[in-house]
This record gives structure tokens, C-alpha cells and sequence, in this order.
């Protein structure tokens, strides 16, 4: 499997960066995060403990539906179907259609490493200008 790295910026930074990759002034890095957050609370949000958990569940025992994984969980399919739309569109996992409708989580990384920032790129720009 692989590592899914993410990061945190505001929608703002989030949109700016977006603009400035349409317009051919940024390239993605190697390394780079493909997925960001608004917040670190969003972030642990989708990353509880219980998520954690159900992606533990999902890699191991390899549901092959959302019926059987509600099952295996003891949670409600509706509940598991939110939180997991939720993971998907964070690209933590890949819900596969298949036959009459049939939807089967897979987990797509191992490892979600966290690129965080503790000051703004102008701020650092400027502390190493006064050194």
C-alpha cells in the first residue's frame, strides 16, 4: 500500500494554490500533499479512533458489501455509508460498484502522514531574511 499525505490550509490558501496550478505558476512537488484539510479539527474528525478502526476492519476482513461490513461493525448501513463518502472524497478509501448495486469499501493507503505547518511561508520568508 501507500502513504497519503495531506495537509492543512483555509479555503483561501486552498483556492489560491488551486488558481495558481490552473494558471501554470505552481507545480506539484514530489512529496507534495494531494489531499488538504480546512482545519486540524477536520482532520481528526475523519481520522477518530472509530474511523481508524473501520479502516482496520475494512483492510483485514474485506467486506464485500456495505450490508456485511454493518454487520461485521454493529453500525447503522446509513451511518457507515456517510462516514464513508466522507473517507472516499478524502481519498482514504475507494468504494467499488459492483453486481445489483453492490457497494465494497477498499482502503486504499496504510499510512497518512500530516504536512503541517507551524507558520506561514511569508513569515518564514521573512525570519530568514533577518537572520
Amino acid at each position: 500500500m501507500t502513504t497519503l499525505k495531506v495537509g492543512i490550509a483555509s479555503y483561501a490558501e486552498m483556492k489560491a494554490r488551486t488558481m495558481r496550478i490552473a494558471r501554470g505558476e505552481h507545480r506539484l512537488a514530489v512529496g507534495e500533499p494531494k489531499v488538504w484539510f480546512t482545519s486540524t479539527e477536520s482532520f481528526a474528525k475523519v481520522l477518530s479512533a472509530g474511523n481508524r478502526e473501520l479502516l482496520r476492519i475494512i483492510a483485514e476482513q474485506a467486506p464485500g458489501s456495505l450490508d456485511e461490513l454493518a454487520q461485521i461493525t454493529g453500525r447503522a448501513k446509513s451511518n457507515l455509508s456517510r462516514t464513508l463518502k466522507s473517507m472516499e472524497g478524502y481519498g482514504l478509501i475507494r468504494l467499488e460498484r459492483g453486481d445489483r448495486g453492490r457497494i465494497t469499501p477498499k482502503v486504499e493507503h496504510d499510512r497518512v502522514e500530516l504536512d503541517l505547518p507551524l507558520i506561514g511561508p511569508e513569515v518564514a520568508g521573512r525570519k530568514r531574511e533577518t537572520v
